[in-house]
């Protein structure tokens, strides 16, 4: 249910389980693992999801398990945010829960008009993993951060917008033609100096 695309030194992984919000499983999980930990022979990496939803987070009944509170999570996001390459959430719709942060660990964010944001740890009674509050609040601050994980709001994609959370809002059809368009630079560059520029933009 994860399908990866190798296109040159540009990588697409999607998420493809529309028929159940493309929550993820445990298994789902460790493919995006592999796939990010795998990455560092790609030039750019665009994340995606299948249908309306990019993701919902954790599978219900899995999250009842214990997939809530796994460290694949973090796995995930650490992984991602060390990439050499540069990395994108192409945003198909709503990103939700543990979701968030692979796209927090992203170097880019581009999202459909229709997409919202929420992070219901509080209301679950989970604690957040635990760089994704700390990527969020270098990206939109403190109290944004806390009215998303605290007062648990739900944003849409234009306030993501307005405080920074996405860098991009396009129309569906635009998506994936945006997050790639945004790769060509760094995919015809030489390696060095596009790690050259990912190491001095840390």
């Amino acid at each position: 249910m994860i399908e990866l695309e190798k296109d040159g030194g540009l990588w697409i992984a999607t998420i493809n389980r529309p028929d159940k919000a493309n929550s993820l499983t445990e298994a789902m999980l460790e493919e995006l693992v592999q796939i990010a930990e795998a990455a560092t022979e790609a030039k750019a990496l665009i994340l995606t999801g299948q249908g309306k939803v990019f993701s919902a987070g954790a599978d219900l009944d899995e999250a009842r398990a214990g997939l809530a509170t796994s460290d694949l999570w973090e796995r995930l996001s650490s992984a991602i945010a060390a990439l050499p390459c540069l990395t994108i959430a192409a945003l198909n719709g709503t990103l939700a829960g543990g979701a968030n942060g692979m796209a927090l660990a992203c170097d880019l964010r581009i999202a459909v008009p229709s997409a919202k944001f929420f992070y219901p740890v509080m209301k679950l009674g989970f604690l957040p993993q635990a760089s994704d509050p700390v990527r969020m609040k270098a990206l939109i601050g403190p109290a944004r951060t806390k009215m998303i994980l605290m007062a648990g709001q739900k944003i849409t994609a234009d306030e993501a917008y307005a405080y920074g959370l996405v860098d991009r809002v396009v129309e569906p059809d635009a998506l994936m033609s945006t997050a790639r368009d945004l790769t060509a630079d760094v995919v015809a560059a030489k390696p060095e100096i596009a790690m050259g520029i990912a190491e001095m933009c840390r």
